[in-house]
This record gives structure tokens, C-alpha cells and sequence, in this order.
């Protein structure tokens, strides 16, 4: 079976480019010529009558030769017929072994097939020169046999070389399209993180931006009748509500259009951090929700992204609030800065929405919890004694797990 395998075609012939034909059919030729010298000279020397060599052994060294035409095809092939063909030539005239066509056909095997089927072919090819050398030369035999022996070795090697060339370029381009189809996975799973951050951003920002403009418009249409100037106000408020949620919209959507080479702060405003919360803050008492913030202990250098999140955290819980915590609830948000970690929690004392939950709600829960555990931290939620609901979370502040 293993000799089956070699003997298999090492490519099609229809796949073959024009330009190998002729580059092998070309070779072919120049093997044949430059033994022709040698053929006169040997003629010459072993001849009585000094007459050069007839048309059939010129037919006979075509037909050594001509195999090499497909070497690429079937290289121990055409390197056991060109081996069989020269050693019945030399049976009727020694002067017609094509030694540099032998070496071009065992180059050939060691340059596309295994090291173990070139070392054989080297091996049949070296035991032939050797007997033909002792049987047609005279005592000093064993110099021609190592100038053959050289020669034998170097068409090895360079075959030998040709081969783990060959196969080094085909692993580095193996590896090549490996790292670009793990580039590509890794971008498509950037891509993916991005697109679920900028969607929890959306929410958080679009969802507390409607909840206060549908709270100040129903406060708006309840006071437009008996207090046409607290209405007017009012609508004044909705109207920029409206306009910081565009704003953050844009800023969300606009590093999907930016452009490259362009400036990202041209594109983007600032992140949302602990600063703004006051403002926040006050937006939400503009809607109707007395809420209080408290801060105890001082403050360390909080992280970028962990000020993003307790924004957002404090953004989420304080919309449900306005959303479901009902007429005369109050909010307090309360930011304790322990050694090495950041407690957060938001309570309302609000009596609960009489209307229920609209079914898929949910999200924002969901979303706080992994901004929260992105950070190492736990976020807890649920109804608090006597009444109403807290949020509560706590975030290390030193790289480590919340405990």
C-alpha cells in the first residue's frame, strides 16, 4: 500500500500551468544536448573507425530523457524508467548513460516525495554506477566513483532542501491564514461586546430620558388648566430632556461613524462619571422625584469604567423609581468609599405601580448586573422594609472580587 502512495501523482496533469511544460520540456532538451559532446568523445575513443554516433543512439538518448517531461507528475516513475532505460542502453553501448538527466530525475524525487523514497532511489542509482564503473572502467575505477558519489549527494541534497523549503513557506502560510482567521473571530467578537455595549447604553440613556419626559409631560397636562405658566415651564424642561437624549444618543452612535484618521473627541462627549451625578440628581427631582444624595468617605481615584458603571447603576435604578414607584414616593442614593471598595445603594420608599409590568421588562436589571460583575462587584435588587425597593451593589476598587 505505502508503494501504491508513492507512486501516485504528485499533481494533475490538467492543472498544470503552460509555463511548467515548457520549463520541463525545455529542461528535458537540455539534458539530452549537453550529453551529445560526451557521446562523440566516448565514440571517439572507443571506436575503431573514430566515426561519430548514428541516429539510434540519438533515438535512444531522446527516449532516456523524454520521461523528464512529467517528472513533476510522477517522480519515482520517471526516475525508475529513466534508471531501467539507461541500464539496457549501457548493456548495448555504455556511452549512452545520461548521467545529468539521472541526477535531474533523483533531484526531482527528493524534492517531492518522502526523504525516506529518495534515500531509496539515491541508493539504487548510486549501486548502478558503481557496478557499471567496475564493469566498463579500468583500475582507476574507484576516482570516477567518487566524483559520482559526489554528485549523487549534492542532486540528494539539493532536493532534500528544495523539500523542507518547500514545506517551511507552506507552514508559514498555514500559519499565516490561522492568525488571520483568528484575527477575524476576534473581531467579530469585538465587534459583538460592542454592539451589546452600546445597546445597554442606549437603554440606560434612552429609557431614564423618556421616563422623565413622560413624567413632566403628564405633570405638564395636569397644571395646563389651572397653571398655564408651571405648564409652560414644565414643557421647557421636557424640551431639554429631549435634547440632552439626543445628545447622548449622538455621542453613542457616533463612534460607528467616525471616520478613520478622524479626532474621537471630535466625535464623542465626555463619559458619563461621578461628578455628573448631581446633575442627575437634580434632572430627576425636575421630574417629580424628591431624591436626596449622600456621600460618606473619601473618595479615592475611582476608575473611568467604575465611575461609568455606579452612573449608570444609580441612571437605572432612580428611571424605575419615576416608572413604578407611584405618587409621593421618595428616592436616596448613598456612596460609602470603604478601604478598597465602593458600596452603592439606592432606596424609594414609593408604594409600587398599580399598573403591572409590561411583559419583556427586565433588561435594565439585567444589564447593571453585568456592568457590575464586569467590574468583580455584586449588585443586588429587591423590595426593602416597610415598603419600597432597593438597589444596592458593591465594587472593589483594588482589582479584586467583591466579597
Amino acid at each position: 500500500m505505502a508503494s501504491m502512495r508513492m507512486l501516485r501523482p504528485a499533481g494533475h496533469l490538467a492543472n498544470r500551468a503552460a509555463g511548467r511544460w515548457v520549463l520541463d520540456a525545455l529542461l528535458a532538451l537540455l539534458a539530452g544536448a549537453l550529453w551529445v559532446p560526451v557521446l562523440y568523445n566516448y565514440n571517439k575513443e572507443h571506436t575503431a573507425t573514430h566515426s561519430p554516433p548514428g541516429m539510434g543512439m540519438f533515438a535512444v538518448l531522446a527516449l532516456i530523457v523524454a520521461p523528464l517531461v512529467v517528472r513533476r507528475i510522477w517522480p519515482i516513475a520517471v526516475f525508475g524508467v529513466m534508471l531501467a532505460a539507461t541500464i539496457g542502453a549501457a548493456l548495448w553501448d555504455s556511452g549512452l548513460v545520461d548521467v545529468l538527466a539521472l541526477l535531474i530525475a533523483l533531484y526531482t524525487v527528493a524534492a517531492l516525495r518522502s526523504r525516506r523514497a529518495a534515500l531509496v532511489c539515491a541508493g539504487l542509482l548510486e549501486i548502478a554506477m558503481i557496478v557499471g564503473l567496475v564493469l566498463t572502467a579500468d583500475r582507476q575505477w574507484w576516482q570516477d566513483a567518487i566524483t559520482y558519489t559526489g554528485l549523487v549527494a549534492a542532486a540528494l541534497g539539493l532536493g532534500l532542501y528544495s523539500a523542507a523549503r518547500r514545506a517551511y513557506l507552506a507552514e508559514l502560510h498555514d500559519r499565516a491564514d490561522r492568525l488571520e482567521r483568528e484575527r477575524d473571530q476576534q473581531g467579530a467578537l469585538a465587534a459583538a461586546a460592542e454592539r451589546a455595549r452600546i445597546a445597554r447604553e442606549m437603554h440606560d440613556v434612552t429609557a431614564h430620558h423618556l421616563t422623565v419626559m413622560v413624567t413632566l409631560s403628564e405633570a405638564a397636562a395636569a397644571a395646563s388648566a389651572s397653571s398655564p405658566d408651571r405648564a409652560a415651564e414644565v414643557m421647557r424642561a421636557v424640551a431639554a430632556t429631549g435634547r440632552r437624549a439626543l445628545a447622548d444618543t449622538r455621542r453613542l452612535l457616533g463612534v460607528l461613524r467616525q471616520r478613520p484618521g478622524q479626532d474621537p473627541a471630535a466625535a464623542l462627549a465626555p463619559v458619563p462619571d461621578l461628578a455628573r451625578l448631581d446633575a442627575l440628581i437634580a434632572e430627576v427631582r425636575s421630574a417629580g422625584l424628591p431624591t436626596t444624595l449622600e456621600v460618606h468617605g473619601q473618595a479615592p481615584d475611582v476608575p473611568a469604567g467604575v465611575q461609568l458603571t455606579v452612573y449608570r447603576l444609580v441612571q437605572e435604578a432612580l428611571t424605575n423609581t419615576l416608572k413604578h414607584g407611584g405618587t409621593g414616593a421618595r428616592a436616596t442614593v448613598r456612596l460609602r468609599y470603604l478601604p478598597g471598595e465602593l458600596r452603592v445603594d439606592i432606596d424609594d420608599d414609593g408604594a409600587g405601580a398599580t399598573a403591572p409590568a409590561p411583559a419583556g421588562v427586565g433588561g435594565g436589571l439585567i444589564g447593571m448586573r453585568e456592568r457590575i460583575g464586569a467590574y468583580g462587584g455584586q449588585v443586588r435588587a429587591g423590595p426593602r422594609q416597610p415598603g419600597g425597593w432597593n438597589v444596592s451593589a458593591r465594587l472593589r476598587l483594588d482589582g479584586g472580587e467583591a466579597g
